[in-house]
Formats: C-alpha cells, structure tokens, sequence
C-alpha cells in the first residue's frame, strides 16, 4: 500500500483565528491544495475585528470541507475546544492561521499513523520563515526540534523547550481523548498538550519530511502575549515535573543560581518541596535565598538515588554538567 492509495480516514483540522488577514489566503491555500483530500477544516474565529471572518466565510461557501465557527469563549484554549466539539475527524492535527503546510503533510501523518496504529504521535520537520530573516534563536531552535524529530526522541528533552511543534503534529482521536484533548491547564496550551502527550507514553514517530513553515513576525502572539514567555514557561514545567516524573523518595538537587534557578527555587518552597540548592560559583554558596542554603557541587557525592534539576543557561557548563551526570549515572533533567 501506497500514501497515495490509501486516502481515507477523515482529518480534522483545528485552526483558531484572530485577526490574522494578511497571512490567511495563504494559510488556507496551503490546506486546499493538500494532496490528501479527506479532511475538514474547523476555522473557530475568536472575535476577530479585521476582515478574517469575511475571509473565512469566503473560502467556505466555496468548499465544504471549510467550516467557519464562532469562538464559543475568548482565547486559543477556548478556540482549540470549540473547534474539537465541532469535529468529526478519525484523525485529529492543529493549524495556526498565520503559517504554511507543506503540501503532502496530511497525507504524510495519515499515512504514518495508519501504518503505526494508535498510541503514536506523527510529526514534522519545520522551518521558520519571516520577511526579514530568522534570528539565530528561532534557528537554533528549529535545528534542536528538527534533530529530536528525526530520531524521534522529542519527549528525552521535554523540560528545555516545547519539542512538539504545536500544528505540525498529528493523534488519533482516541489517543487525543486519553491526554484530555485541548482542555490545557495553563499556558503554553501548546507545551501542556506536549507535557500530557509524555505523561500517557505516546510514541512520536520518527520524521525526515519538512512539512511545515513557521511564519515570525514582530506582533505574533508568541512574541507579545506573556502566556508564551519567560517565567509562564518555567511555571509550566515546574508543574509538570512535580505531577510527572518527580520522585518523594529521592534526594531532589536544583543545580544553578541564576534567575531560572531562583524561579524554580520559590516555586518549590511554595509548594512545600524539599529539595537540596547546589551551584558553582563561589560567591553565591553560603547565601541564605528562600530559607534556602546556596551548597557547593560537592554536596552530591553524599547523596544517594538523586534527581538533579539543572537551570544552567550556560551552554559549555550544560555540556560540563551533563558529562557528570552521565559519568555519575545520576538522574539529570534540564531546564534550559
């Protein structure tokens, strides 16, 4: 069997809207030319204000597939449930109204989920694309997401970055349903969703096909709305690593310092974690921070069945710390 002959399974495609006109024809133009044409393409408008909705109903009275949904609340969250309520898909992919596809992607993912069945998750290799370039941030990180997608590995380093691009995935509704769907606890919606997809043990397949372009530009939400910065990031993570992979029964260690370690220092004090604060630089061990003691590195050796947390934003001492870890077979989870 061929991808090109097996082109059934309905895909359902979860697109919240708002206020996104300059980039929507060719948001859409990228789904209608797909060339796996068993989909359906949810539209949810969350109470836009430029002409996206016009844009919208347009495409849908000429093609059917294109369902064009108010918002039932405000937000994306809001936008992602209300578009899953209304769809009828065997297969379940999100899409942001402001980026490209690649023309064979549904068909890729179908393809790929039926051939590996449920309990795995499809992915794609992104790019980033923007009118005056990419930075070497936004690069570097496609390069880190796109290397863990090839091999398939995205969720051996889910506590750095979100390692899910959040519309070039694809689940079978069921799988979809296990993980709670789109009913995200915090933001990033789109990292929580990650989280839960490691919690249940979804398998991501790997991929080598570039099936998705990531437009920047200066006011994309992800630059402008606090939800998707900063200390919203760390919060989510601490959370999930609490509800995850955190172990009472071994010696927890924060390793750094620096404004991410104290983040994460308070958000444990806060939430009545016992945990050991160790670091490298002389002039912090001995400080008192959150009735924490600040400890050498030294400590470590003492101390049995650990779990290090490492909020070193340093790349050659995250290199230095992983070696040790590894040498040590100590339990290490990185946060930057």
């Amino acid at each position: 069997m061929t991808k090109t002959e097996e082109q059934n399974g309905l895909v359902s495609i979860i697109m919240p809207v708002k206020n996104t006109e300059l980039y929507l024809h060719a948001c859409i133009q990228s789904i209608l030319q797909q060339s796996y044409r068993d989909w359906e393409l949810l539209a949810i408008d969350d109470h836009s204000t430029d002409s996206s909705h016009a844009i919208l109903a347009s495409y849908a009275q000429t093609d059917s597939r294109v369902r064009v949904i108010r918002n039932e609340g405000i937000g994306v969250i809001d936008a992602l449930c209300t578009g899953y309520k209304n769809a009828h898909g065997e297969y379940i992919t999100r899409m942001d109204s402001d980026d490209i596809n690649a023309l064979h992607k549904y068909e890729h993912m179908a393809f790929q989920l039926k051939s590996y069945g449920k309990g795995y998750l499809a992915l794609g290799q992104v790019k980033y694309f923007a009118e005056g370039g990419i930075g070497n941030g936004f690069q570097n990180y496609e390069t880190w997401m796109n290397a863990l997608i090839t091999k398939g590995t995205c969720f051996d380093e889910v506590y750095r970055e979100c390692v899910i691009p959040s519309p070039s995935w694809m689940l079978h509704r069921t799988d979809l349903e296990a993980v709670g769907g789109f009913n995200a606890t915090q933001y990033p919606e789109d990292y929580d969703l990650c989280f839960r997809m490691y919690e249940k043990g979804l398998k991501p397949i790997p991929c080598q096909e570039l099936l998705f372009y990531w437009r920047d530009y200066p006011n994309r939400t992800t630059r402008v709305v606090s939800h998707y910065q900063g200390d919203a990031l760390l919060k989510l993570k601490c959370h999930h690593f609490l509800a995850i992979d955190y172990m009472p029964e071994k010696s927890l260690i924060l390793w750094g310092a620096g404004h991410r370690g104290k983040f994460m220092a308070k958000y444990l004090v806060e939430h009545a974690i016992p945990f050991t604060w160790v670091c490298n630089n002389e002039n912090k061990i001995g400080h008192t921070i959150y009735n924490q003691v600040l400890k050498s590195t030294s400590v470590l050796a003492d101390l049995d069945l650990k779990q290090i947390l490492v909020s070193v934003a340093n790349a050659s001492e995250q290199l230095d710390i992983k070696s040790t870890c590894e040498r040590n077979a100590w339990e290490a989870y990185f946060f930057c």
